[in-house]
């Protein structure tokens, strides 16, 4: 059996469905899903507590097993509920002022750039918009010509929610140490497909979810806090878990990047997340991201081939993500229709990336994201199911 044929056979879903939604949520390996489930049924033996205590060790490997998928160190991890919720409690920690400037780019997710645009509202704060370069990705230099004594954060996406691209994140992060600038990467969309590593990247926080390339639980994310930065950052909001109540009327932070969480946690999904991690890092992320890519060409080689149909992706690097219009069909029943012939994608519209919509002046597009279980044979399956969708309307 080869390798590809294991990880198929350990993940059930691949004889259930022809799945192109990674960026959305992915398919578990049964490991992650018996470990989430093991856990839940010793709950419900003994109760949540007790067994929280039980698996205290396994839940701290957690912190180890995202430290080493990240090049970080586990006092710099914060696990936590989502990976908006991970961005959200960097991003509001920062302590923003009227005047103060964030430099962001165009291909931005719309729960930042929402961000963005509270604090503009409520703090005063000023959003530059760093314009892409002639391939589509940030254009590092334009960027850096924004930054000026005003400038207190960069942050950018990474992997964006609607296309292939991959923005410069190392290239990002010198400019951000150059001057001194934060630097918040939302990395949402590559941790588990590509290979990310916080100190060639340098950034001061970093965002990642569980479910989507990393193929772990709904429900989980991590938080990378610089340990240089994290001793400055104070969170939007503490608790008991965050902080210690020293006397009546004070209280210490967490000296780590554990202040960035709360005291009740999915402790069963932790427990998958790390299982997920684990998973993958047996496999080698270098390997995963080889065979991601090649599965991210195959795919917008063959779409290539349908006059109707046109991609999307920009950028000099691309990843597994491809996004495409039909001129004959509408998106929204491009999905539906393939759904109900067992394969799954996804929609994405102008309300997840508007700025990047807007300027390229972009309809509704699906969304087909493959992972390194996606063989040959289903892009030729999906090929020919959007052929059998143009003959019969």
């Amino acid at each position: 059996m080869s390798d590809l044929e294991r990880w198929r056979a350990q993940t059930p879903g691949c004889a259930a469905v022809l799945h192109l939604n990674h960026a959305g949520s992915s398919l578990p390996p049964d490991v992650v899903t018996s470990t989430v489930v093991d856990h839940l049924r010793l709950e419900e033996r003994i109760g949540g507590y007790e067994a929280e205590d039980a698996a205290r060790d396994r839940t701290e490997a957690v912190y180890t097993s995202v430290a080493g998928l990240l090049g970080a160190d586990r006092t710099e991890i914060a696990l936590v509920e989502n990976a908006t919720r991970a961005w959200d409690m960097a991003f509001y920690a920062v302590a923003l002022q009227p005047g103060d400037r964030i430099i962001t780019g165009v291909a931005e997710y719309a729960s930042n750039y929402l961000a963005y645009l509270h604090l503009k509202a409520t703090r005063g704060v000023e959003i530059a918009v760093a314009p892409d370069d002639a391939e589509g990705a940030l254009d590092v230099e334009a960027l850096e010509a924004l930054v000026d004594d005003r400038t207190r954060l960069i942050a950018v996406t990474h992997v964006p929610t609607n296309g292939g691209l991959v923005n410069p994140a190392e290239r990002i992060g010198e400019v951000a140490r150059r001057h001194g600038v934060l630097f918040l990467l939302d990395a949402c969309q590559s941790v588990g497909q590509l290979e990310v590593d916080v100190r060639r990247i340098g950034c001061d926080f970093l965002s990642a979810t569980g479910r989507k390339f990393l193929r772990g639980p709904r429900g989980t994310g991590f938080l990378y806090a610089r340990t240089a930065t994290t001793a400055d950052q104070h969170p939007p909001f503490v608790d008991l878990h965050a902080a210690t109540w020293t006397g009546t009327d004070t209280y210490e932070l967490r000296p780590d990047a554990r202040r960035f969480e709360n005291w009740e946690s999915y402790v069963a999904g932790r427990l998958g997340l790390g299982a997920a991690v684990d998973y993958a890092l047996e496999i080698g992320v270098d390997r995963i991201q080889t065979m991601v890519e090649r599965v991210g060409e195959g795919l917008r080689a063959r779409l290539a081939e349908l006059p109707a149909v046109t991609v999307y992706d920009k950028g000099s690097r691309r990843c597994g993500i491809v996004s495409f219009r039909h001129a004959l069909i509408d998106a929204t029943t491009i999905r539906e229709a393939l759904r109900a012939k067992g394969i799954n994608v996804s929609v994405t519209t102008e309300t997840s990336t508007r700025l990047d919509f807007e300027r390229r002046h972009m309809p509704d597009l699906v969304r087909a994201s493959g992972h390194y279980l996606t063989t040959d044979d289903e892009l030729d399956r999906f090929v020919a199911a959007l052929r059998d969708l143009e003959r019969t309307g």
